[in-house]
């Protein structure tokens, strides 16, 4: 991959063809949950690409406000237009044709060789607000020209689509400033402004815009978006121009905005060196995990008060409670951000409801959503691991223990969905018709990889808990030990007993209520090694990680069923109902190379050799976070068949956080 200067996000694009282009993804993020996004041909591909989508209540709520713009360059006898866009399956305009470099740092840049000029197309946004500023650098004029330029608006939720009986209409409380607002995004205002480009009012709907993704993904694809006119300028020697576009709500807007360039752009600079101060300045693979970690650290809004939370994944996602602290130790604390940390632990602390943190915050501001078995169990992991990279041990007394002590409680007495210790101690619940596991994928009534009763990585979880909070009380509060010491014995008794199947040479992935072992080779059981605590002997653990590394492992993670399984498909691909009866089955989740190598190092002693074979294991995922889908960041999911495509979320946090947390560990000196 050639560069421009330092960036390793940084593209060539001359010598890629459109399709590529169109696969390549870019984005941009701000702490209110509010994004930009598209790919690098400039053609929006999704529904969720646009210049601006901002928040209601952030992170809920969000509003896809600015989805593009037609860019032009007039001469007296002809026009060049080098913005791309999809429709009905063609593309028009190529502007794609002009591309030479892509850039990716605070911001993205596009530079085109137009010809007549040379143009690089800034995109900022504005970390605090939901605010875009888009620029327009001209340089090496032949001749003079005019320069146009035409938002096309949508000013509708993220998730759907807009159509022309929409109303949306324009004023204008200044020369300067157009202001725009929509039937579908009720109290909220688009203002577009621009200190140097005339405005010419000329309302008009384009129609029919084609979203390829959406169509491979089964789903809605055409949409119309509206816009309100036209700027222009003319150009006659190098110059920039520039078109900021804000939304806000209508009773925070009295006043037209009057941003300012370089405070933004100074803004964005602190900003990611406020994410990168713990960064290794020379290794530029380690800044740009950590500002990609950054992306994924938001605030929520709580009884009209920030709190730090964490978005499991852009474009669609909001703050998963699985997700949030399956990521939280690589995202925040290999980061050195405990701060942070411990306002996202502290925001879910609050939230505990019957032994049980949220599975998820609702999408529009509804009250959280509690029907995961594994959340509350991967909050005390992170909480614990929180507590021995800070040390904070008054903070983590007063405001974790009784969300930990609480969870423990209701787990081992009886919670929502059956969830309670059986008589050998291990952790049961669910039935045949919840999916209480990560792996939840439902289709209808159409349950895909039932794991009701006991899941193995749930009662590793359960182990590691005990075992920490034994560990915690052991020098403060003896009875207290003793009691978690003799939970945890009890459960390590039947953890073998129950899980360990000497036909597979592994571990079984559930026992049902019934007592019927389901002897599946899925990843789960790769916890059972990899957790702090572990309920194996040495040998059983290295044997566990042979066996999944031979039939689960790929370049890009490891799948989630064995390839020699009937039940499994290797392409994750076509509608909901087929995505969906895939997504557990055999598609391969990147975030399980973190436990995956966390274990191949324990069992192999963390050996100088282990650690060459790690890092070589690890290296095809750094390239796909440089290289490939979103530029920057690291895919959901790819095809458990070669060569491994990925598919859904094309950025997904703990995908992030796990890759960014073994490369750490991996650059760590091994202790003597």
């Amino acid at each position: 991959m050639k560069t421009q200067g330092d960036s390793i996000l940084s593209v060539n694009l001359s010598d890629l063809k459109t399709e590529d282009l169109l696969k390549k993804e870019w984005l941009l993020t701000n702490r209110r949950g509010g994004f930009a996004s598209g790919t690098l041909a400039g053609c929006n591909t999704r529904r969720y690409h646009g210049l601006l989508t901002g928040t209601l209540c952030p992170p809920a709520g969000r509003i896809l406000a600015l989805a593009n713009c037609l860019e032009q360059i007039s001469l007296e006898e002809d026009h060049l237009q080098f913005s791309c866009f999809e429709f009905e399956r063609v593309l028009h305009p190529r502007g794609d044709q002009y591309l030479n470099w892509f850039t990716r740092d605070h911001s993205v840049h596009f530079e085109y060789e137009l010809g007549v000029a040379k143009c690089v197309k800034s995109v900022y946004l504005s970390p605090d607000l939901d605010q875009v500023a888009i620029e327009y650098a001209f340089s090496d004029l032949a001749r003079p020209f005019t320069f146009s330029l035409r938002p096309l608006t949508a000013m509708r939720d993220f998730h759907s689509l807009q159509n022309s009986l929409a109303n949306l209409a324009a004023g204008f409380p200044d020369p300067q400033t157009v202001r725009i607002r929509g039937s579908t995004a009720p109290g909220l205002i688009l203002d577009l402004y621009s200190p140097t480009l005339s405005f010419r009012p000329k309302p008009e709907w384009w129609y029919r815009f084609y979203y390829r993704i959406e169509a491979q993904r089964g789903q809605d694809c055409f949409e119309d978006l509206w816009s309100p006119g036209s700027y222009s300028c003319r150009i006659d020697h190098p110059d920039s121009v520039i078109l900021w576009a804000t939304l806000s709500a209508e009773e925070n807007a009295l006043e037209p905005p009057r941003p300012d360039r370089e405070a933004l752009i100074n803004s964005l600079k602190q900003h990611e060196k406020n994410l990168c101060q713990k960064a290794y300045v020379r290794d530029p693979i380690q800044k740009a995990l950590f500002v990609s970690a950054g992306q994924f650290v938001i605030e929520r809004l709580v009884d009209d008060k920030t709190t730090p939370t964490i978005l499991a994944g852009y474009p669609w996602f909001l703050d998963w409670g699985r997700d949030t602290f399956i990521a939280l130790p690589g995202l925040c604390l290999s980061t050195e951000r405990f701060d942070t940390a411990a306002g996202v632990l502290q925001t879910f602390a609050a939230a505990v409801s019957e032994g049980m943190v949220p599975n998820r915050f609702d999408d529009y501001g509804g009250p959280p959503h509690y029907n995961s078995i594994d959340a509350s169990l991967w909050f005390i992991h992170s909480a614990f691991a929180w507590l021995r990279c800070s040390g904070d041990d008054v903070l983590f007394t007063k405001t974790l223990l009784p969300a930990i002590r609480e969870i423990l409680t209701a787990y081992h007495d009886g919670t929502r969905f059956g969830i309670r210790a059986d008589q050998d101690g291990l952790i049961t619940g669910g039935d045949q018709e919840t999916q209480l596991t990560w792996m939840d994928a439902k289709y209808g009534k159409t349950i895909f990889t039932p794991r009701y009763g006991k899941a193995v990585e749930i009662n590793a979880l359960w182990y590691s808990a005990l075992c920490h909070m034994a560990d915690y009380y052991t020098d403060r509060q003896i009875p207290e030990s003793e009691f978690y010491v003799a939970l945890s014995e009890r459960v390590k008794k039947s953890f073998v007993g129950i899980f360990w199947n000497e036909q597979t040479g592994c571990l079984n992935d559930c026992v049902f209520p019934d007592g019927t072992p389901d002897p599946s080779i899925r990843p789960n059981q790769i916890f059972s090694v990899s957790l702090p605590h572990s309920p194996l002997s040495a040998a059983r653990a290295k044997r566990i990680v042979q066996i999944v590394q031979q039939e689960l492992l790929t370049p890009y993670g490891l799948r989630t069923l064995s390839p020699r399984d009937p039940k499994y498909i290797g392409r994750y691909a076509g509608d909901g109902y087929q995505r969906d009866s895939a997504y557990h089955q055999g598609t391969v989740w990147p975030w399980l190379m973190g436990a995956f190598l966390e274990a191949f190092l324990k069992v192999h002693d963390n050996s100088e050799r282990s650690r060459k074979q790690a890092a070589a294991m690890l290296y095809p995922l750094i390239h796909h976070f440089a290289n490939h889908a979103c530029l920057g960041s690291i895919s959901e999911v790819f095809d458990g068949d070669p060569p491994h495509y990925p598919g859904g979320c094309p950025a997904q946090a703990w995908s992030v956080a796990e890759v960014l947390r073994i490369w750490l560990l991996l650059q760590k000196q091994p202790q003597s």
